[in-house]
């Protein structure tokens, strides 16, 4: 099903959705609070795959955290609509900072929903200060690095 459809960027790894009723807001179409659970959802998975599990957190006490999200709603979603959102890991520093590339395409019509890119800091979870990636971490993101994507700015 992800062969046909126009990704921005080679192999992404994807999350089938379905559009439920309580996924819409008042003006009927998926509200922009789901779309960031989403993107939530597909990026856990995708590290999770990775090799980056919750226990390898809670072992180095270490974890990516958000520190930015840029999002480019680009045509609605509607309930029963089925999606395919793909993403990417598009940079990273090799110390602290990564970033990850996200596109949700309906395949009913081959639209693209919305863009977006955030960017993730290594903190540690007790203090949730900034602290430097483990091994662990580095080899992870750096290996599954996409060229050609959005990467950390300036």
């Amino acid at each position: 099903m992800t062969q046909a459809l126009n990704w921005d960027l080679p192999d992404p790894f994807t999350m089938t959705i379905t559009v439920r009723p309580e996924d819409t807001d008042r003006l009927g179409h998926a509200n922009n609070v789901v779309y960031v659970r989403w993107l939530e959802e597909v990026s856990w998975q995708h590290i999770e795959s990775l090799g980056m599990t919750w226990a390898l957190h809670e072992e180095t006490g270490k974890a990516m955290a958000i520190t930015r999200t840029e999002l480019d709603y680009l045509a609605s979603a509607n309930a029963g609509d089925e999606l395919v959102l793909g993403t990417w890991l598009t940079d990273w520093d090799g110390r602290f900072r990564s970033a990850r590339q996200f596109q949700l395409i309906r395949p009913a019509d081959g639209k693209t929903l919305l863009r977006g890119l955030s960017t993730h800091a290594c903190v540690d979870m007790k203090s949730q200060r900034p602290a430097r990636a483990p091994k662990a971490f580095a080899e992870i993101l750096g290996g599954a690095l996409v060229a050609g994507g959005r990467g950390l700015p300036g």
